[in-house]
């Protein structure tokens, strides 16, 4: 199966993600929290560097139950529009 690459978008939710799931874990430990949500360590360290920028449902939903978080509280926090220019655009508008 090929997997079509990450739209800055998706790259941009998936960091928001991971950003929102260290701040809700906070002083907790990382092996603690995945071993409750039943997810290996480097599975969720992957999710909050934003390595895995679009991980599976259950995953997150496991997560996010074991952290004490709404699914719906953080799809708003991280589906909220990003504005993110082409890459060359600054280069265009110099030019």
């Amino acid at each position: 199966m090929v997997r079509l690459p990450l739209t800055p978008a998706e790259v941009e939710r998936g960091q928001r993600l991971g950003a929102l799931l260290r701040r809700a874990r906070g002083e907790r430990p990382m092996l603690a929290t995945a071993l409750d949500a039943g997810v290996s360590p480097e599975t969720l360290r992957k999710i909050e560097s934003g390595r895995v920028a679009t991980p599976a449902f259950p995953t997150i939903a496991a997560i996010t139950a074991v952290l004490g978080l709404s699914l719906d509280d953080v799809w708003a926090e991280i589906s909220r529009p990003v504005e993110i220019e082409p890459a060359d655009a600054g280069e265009r508008l110099a030019s």
